[in-house]
């Protein structure tokens, strides 16, 4: 009898960890889909910082999810993206969608390093997630009540990181997304003071917001002993793209799925159910 599982096609997710990775895994394998899981505690070990580990992971590969860490707007990202592309294809990758940030120049040299790489290709560019208010660096003030942010009065339609996953995947497994740049977003734009109003509603406890200055952001975060990489990643974020430049809502969930993107109230009715925002005392 023939084994069919071995010429089924094997999708590598990197950041099979992280916010999105996880998702676009689970989803690949509840599909049935053969995955390999791109993480350094993984049976094949795969470390961006470890080219070592790059070969073993992309051996027999046939598409990848290209989710960098810590962000696409680090330095040297491109670098890092032109080598892993070339890695690919001498692996004998066939395609590639990559995880990007709506509004950063540093993720559009890297959108055109995949372009250029011979791949075939998927860009998924990305509004803020809204999951990092509760899988991310703004968890612990939203339990502590008391969330202090810079730039709280600039909208952002923040987006679902499920849309993101469903998105992936079906770049991943459906050759008529190749050479589409999908950007995500909710279909609203809301200021963060906004948002912290909705959570707050969500959980039926006072949240309330505070305006900070950058510098007051990341001593804040330094208190709390978050990781220096992504300290600075915020502080950039903050800095840079949350200016306005990113507050129009874009047609990306529309065009992938062919429906509506989720919009932030379901994504805080859907999160305070866990129990996540509900402090332990």
């Amino acid at each position: 009898m023939t084994n069919t599982a071995a010429h089924q096609p094997v999708h590598l997710v990197t950041g099979a960890t992280g916010k999105t990775g996880r998702r676009v895994a689970a989803l690949l394998e509840a599909a049935g889909r053969r995955v390999r899981h791109g993480s350094r505690t993984a049976a094949i070990p795969f470390d961006w910082t470890d080219r070592d580990t790059w070969a073993p992971a992309l051996a027999g590969v046939d598409s990848v999810y290209l989710a960098f860490q810590p962000d696409l707007a680090v330095p040297g990202a491109p670098d890092v993206i032109r080598a892993f592309t070339a890695a690919a294809r001498s692996a004998g990758v066939g395609s590639v969608v990559l995880l990007s940030g709506r509004g950063e120049p540093e993720a559009l040299e890297c959108e055109q390093v995949v372009r250029d790489s011979g791949l075939r290709w998927t860009v998924v560019r990305c509004a803020f997630f809204a999951h990092n208010f509760n899988e991310g660096a703004f968890l612990d003030d939203v339990l502590a009540g008391a969330v202090a942010l810079p730039n709280g009065d600039v909208p952002e339609p923040f987006v679902h990181v499920d849309d993101i996953a469903e998105v992936a995947f079906a770049a991943l497994t459906d050759a008529r997304h190749a050479g589409q740049v999908y950007e995500l977003t909710g279909p609203r734009a809301l200021t963060f003071a906004e948002a912290v109003a909705e959570i707050a509603d969500a959980t039926g406890r006072r949240i309330t917001f505070h305006p900070v200055t950058r510098p007051e952001f990341v001593a804040t975060l330094t208190e709390y002993q978050v990781p220096g990489e992504v300290i600075s990643l915020l502080d950039y974020l903050f800095g840079t793209i949350l200016d306005g430049r990113n507050t129009p809502t874009a047609d990306g969930v529309h065009r992938a799925l062919n429906r509506p993107p989720r919009d932030f109230t379901t994504y805080t009715k859907e999160t305070a159910a866990t129990g996540v925002w509900t402090p332990r005392n």
